[in-house]
């Protein structure tokens, strides 16, 4: 973050800042902006696209733009950021094809629209940065390859678990601890949660009931466990992984021995454990002196060790992934080749043939996360990918489901792409 700052202060003097837009007018793309908009030097939002433009308008105004531009093409988009105009549209293609953008912030949480957006954006050689787990949880990897072919960085954010995870992993391989554990700390988990039930809690703080209950529930939690995975290679010990009860996050370390991972790594999460909010990184080190220096600095006796991240902020913390990609075209967390975990949709309740399933945090489903090649080999209907699906056949509650299970809704990208992926990175064995 030192040389991120350093060098966008150069960009800020030169007047050549770094230019990024955002998908979507929800609450975490209101805050991006503001955020960018009031604090980040070096770096310029030149415009959002929102479905409802007057939701992009909003964005703007909260964060002090008075004047923002209505544009309805990729040319009027272009003359805008050519005048330093800040610009709004309806229409998500014009911001992924226009040239003067150099990254995108896919900060929809729609899976399908996230992954039209971000395939777009990577074609027309655009970093891309997502606040939308269920986009890179499903498609990730085979939208990492499409980066890869255009140049480009395919990115997580910073300040998610799976961001701040990835920073302490990167700073411990660096100085030769070896990562064997990343996860993040869950205040509590109910599956059944939903809309209803987080209401009352989601109307106080000015979010969304669907997102709340995707947060309590789990299914956010599997989405971000897939994507530490899929960009570690670490993997869940079971189904849905672990989850220890802890009085700190300290405490895990007795969970565990050195030879629990000598096979593989894991994703985990601690559950009511202090700080409460953020990630953490177990690492291993047997170097007798090195393990006699990290006693004397209080770190524990080794050969297992514990770091963390007591805080997560999103919002705050994404312009560092956007700095990151264009500066340096280095990702924050990104998929490193064939997955390795997947989510699985699970019956919150007793489903019914003809039933419409109404994807993350809603009322018929929640999410586990799982190794790929068994989500791959039963052929399970990953939790993002769910919405709006029709189930062909009744399904008991805590009962997985399959495709074999469901309709697809005709003509989804990321259905596509999921096939794509299937085919890209085959299972074996």
């Amino acid at each position: 973050m030192i040389i991120v700052d350093s060098v966008l202060a150069k960009r800020h003097d030169a007047g050549n800042p770094v230019r990024v837009a955002v998908i979507g007018g929800g609450y975490m793309a209101r805050c991006v902006a503001l955020q960018i908009v009031t604090a980040v030097r070096g770096m310029r939002l030149v415009a959002i696209a929102n479905r409802t433009v007057s939701k992009a308008e909003t964005a703007y105004r909260d964060a002090g733009v008075s004047e923002v531009r209505r544009i309805d093409s990729v040319a009027a988009l272009e003359q805008a950021i050519a005048r330093n105009q800040y610009a709004v549209t309806d229409d998500a293609m014009h911001v992924c094809r226009a040239g003067g953008v150099d990254a995108i912030i896919e900060a929809t949480g729609h899976v399908e629209f996230g992954t039209q957006v971000s395939f777009e954006a990577l074609r027309n050689g655009k970093h891309v940065v997502l606040m939308s787990a269920e986009v890179d949880a499903s498609v990730g990897p085979i939208l990492k390859t499409y980066a890869d072919r255009s140049g480009v960085v395919f990115s997580y954010t910073d300040g998610d678990e799976p961001g701040v995870g990835m920073n302490l992993y990167r700073f411990l391989d660096s100085m030769g601890y070896k990562p064997v554990l990343m996860g993040q700390l869950k205040g509590m988990l109910d599956r059944y949660r939903n809309p209803d039930t987080q209401r009352d809690f989601a109307a106080r703080h000015g979010q969304n009931p669907y997102v709340m209950a995707s947060f309590a529930d789990g299914s956010k939690l599997a989405l971000e466990a897939a994507i530490m995975g899929n960009a570690t290679g670490f993997v869940p010990k079971v189904r849905g992984m672990q989850g220890y009860p802890c009085a700190h996050v300290n405490d895990m370390l007795a969970k565990f021995t050195a030879s629990d991972f000598a096979q593989e790594g894991q994703v985990e999460y601690a559950l009511g454990a202090a700080p409460h909010t953020g990630a953490f990184v177990m690492c291993l080190n047997d170097h007798p002196e090195k393990r006699r220096l990290m006693a004397y600095l209080k770190m524990g006796d080794g050969p297992l060790y514990m770091f963390y991240t007591p805080y997560h902020l999103p919002p705050w913390q994404i312009a560092h992934s956007v700095a990151r990609a264009v500066l340096f075209n280095d990702a924050t967390i990104t998929p490193r080749g064939a997955p390795v975990c997947d989510t699985i949709a699970y019956a919150k309740r007793d489903l019914k043939t003809g039933e419409r399933l109404d994807g993350m945090g809603g009322f018929t489903c929640y999410g586990l996360v799982e190794r790929y090649a068994i989500c791959s080999r039963e052929n399970y209907l990953p939790m993002a990918i769910s919405l709006d699906c029709r189930l062909k056949r009744d399904v008991s509650k805590d009962q997985p489901l399959a495709y074999a299970d469901v309709e697809l809704p005709a003509g989804r990208i990321c259905d596509r792409l999921r096939a794509e992926q299937a085919q890209r990175f085959p299972v074996t064995g």
